[in-house]
């Protein structure tokens, strides 16, 4: 949309015209008093006629730009806050374990189905910044924090067991997200850790990572994967096991605890949706919005034209007097 800023500076166009025609004209003497008028005053009279054009037109160009022409673009939506979420996931060896049944029955390994699951949530945070941190025998930043959902949510997808070793550092996982909201400004700071197991590898504790995070203004919440009963077969037949007797719930429970979170299980991809959700209702997305609309200054066109008009003028007056 095009509209000028200070319209009001039309209200300037006149003033040429009254100074004009109020202003009391200097007396000149004349210098030759002729009995007859030269050849070619009409000619003169004419130039000077489009010298008058010319300065109107080059004052039209001036207000013009005075007036500060803008061209809006169409209404942006922004929210003037942002949240700041991290998700640390687990890439130990055990995350291939195939004991999530999903709604048709069949099983799937612990990381599809955190990565089917976890997308979508993903996917759902507009508004949030999100960061990704993949954590095996070491943390590591994947993605930092963006606005840009479909990078994370691709990052994700590209993550392979084995990558980065088959040990989990829960610990390193937490203190290097923990280290993305250093800078942050962002009213609210939350990691959402998935993890099913215990911390074996690393250079820091979890209950330490926990109390960085604390000291920082960041929320954990702990989400335990895995199956509680799985049938295993061997050569004497098959039994029920507990695929997840090695996930330290107790550890997940204290680092959300000490932090002001919480902490979930996932027995399945259908728990790990309903503890997204809930996730969604502890932490809801901002519904303020502001509204920006992008524009451009115009005023260059019309000062350009006044300047050309200009220099136009002075060499109409140089050839004609």
């Amino acid at each position: 949309m095009f509209e000028f800023t200070w319209w009001w500076a039309f209200a300037l166009l006149p003033l040429p015209w009254l100074v004009f025609k109020l202003a009391k004209p200097i007396p000149r003497p004349a210098a030759i008093h002729l009995p007859r008028l030269p050849e070619g005053l009409g000619e003169k009279q004419g130039s000077s006629r489009i010298k008058h054009v010319l300065m109107a037109l080059c004052w039209l160009g001036l207000v013009t730009a005075l007036a500060r022409p803008m061209w809006y673009g169409e209404p942006v939506q922004i929210q003037p806050e942002h949240r700041d979420m991290m998700l640390a996931v687990d890439l130990s060896g055990s995350m291939e374990i195939e004991d999530m049944v999903t709604a048709s029955g069949s099983t799937t390994d612990r990381l599809t189905a955190v990565k089917s699951v976890l997308s979508d949530f993903i996917q759902k945070r507009s508004g949030d910044r999100l960061g990704l941190v993949l954590f095996a025998d070491h943390g590591y930043l994947q993605t930092p924090l963006t606005l840009d959902r479909n990078t994370v949510a691709q990052q994700l997808d590209r993550a392979v067991l084995g990558l980065i070793g088959k040990s989990t550092a829960i610990g390193e996982g937490l203190g290097v997200a923990t280290k993305t909201f250093i800078d942050s400004k962002a009213p609210q700071r939350v990691i959402i850790l998935l993890s099913d197991g215990a911390n074996t590898a690393g250079v820091i504790e979890p209950l330490e990572a926990a109390q960085l995070a604390k000291d920082n203004d960041v929320t954990i919440y702990t989400i335990g994967v895995g199956a509680e009963q799985m049938r295993q077969r061997s050569l004497f037949g098959s039994r029920m096991v507990n695929p997840s007797q090695d996930l330290d719930e107790k550890t997940m429970t204290q680092i959300a605890k000490m932090t002001g979170g919480e902490y979930f299980r996932a027995r399945d991809p259908k728990e790990l949706e309903t503890i997204y959700q809930i996730i969604d209702q502890l932490e809801p997305i901002s519904s303020a919005q502001q509204t920006w609309r992008p524009r451009d200054e115009l005023f260059s066109f019309p000062l350009a034209f006044a300047l050309v008009l200009s220099v136009v003028i002075v060499v109409v007056r140089r050839r004609h007097g």
